[in-house]
């Protein structure tokens, strides 16, 4: 099998840290109310319809008619989305130059809303001005791991699975990208995956 010549990254806990509590404990100021609002009324799991291509004012309506007494805070996940991804993960920015740098091609599969997306990649074009291109869930209505995501990626970047690497935060993810014929690597920090874009050749 042929060496793989481009990089596939998944988004949020890859290249970015996402976690709803950077934004809600600044508006929450007990603990226990913190968690219990994050694990009971705003979860990921709600966050989700999102990924898939809910609009954000259909969830949000649902789920304060569902809550009342947390309507206001439940109207501030959309528009300070992305007060919950504050920064890049250690290391992956200067990773991601390196393998530019270097002429690799670089794109992208992140479950993200559709709506979410353009401010946080306008926020963040330095690093996303050197992806070729990115396919994100909530502008397809696909999301990770259904297979057909990954098919319409390949496809859209001009790809057969054997040339790209795949990089994602959740195993379910990278076991659907090897499915897909992609070779899938599970990330857990910038120094491992440095080891093994290296063992590859792509560094």
């Amino acid at each position: 099998m042929e060496a793989p010549s481009a990089v596939i990254f998944d988004v949020g806990n890859v290249l970015y840290d996402w976690n709803p509590r950077y934004l809600y404990e600044r508006l929450i100021g007990d603990d226990r109310a913190l968690d219990a609002f994050l694990g009971n009324v705003a979860t990921k799991a709600w966050h989700f319809q999102h990924d898939a291509g809910r609009p954000f004012a259909e969830t949000s309506a649902e789920l304060a008619a569902a809550h009342p007494e947390f309507a206001e805070m439940i109207a501030l996940w959309g528009p300070r989305f992305d007060e919950q991804i504050p920064h890049a993960l250690p290391g992956m920015p200067e990773l991601v130059t390196e393998l530019d740098e270097s002429g690799v091609p670089l794109f992208a599969i992140t479950n993200f809303s559709g709506e979410f997306w353009p401010p946080f990649r306008n926020r963040e074009s330095a690093l996303f001005d050197r992806f070729r291109d990115v396919v994100v869930s909530g502008d397809e209505k696909l999301v990770k791991p259904d297979p057909a995501i990954y098919a319409l990626a390949l496809a859209r970047f001009g790809l057969a699975g054997s040339d790209a690497v795949f990089i994602d935060d959740r195993e379910d993810n990278v076991a659907a990208a090897n499915d897909a014929g992609i070779h899938g690597l599970l990330f857990t920090g910038a120094d491992k995956l440095r080891a093994d874009l290296k063992g590859l050749g792509l560094l």
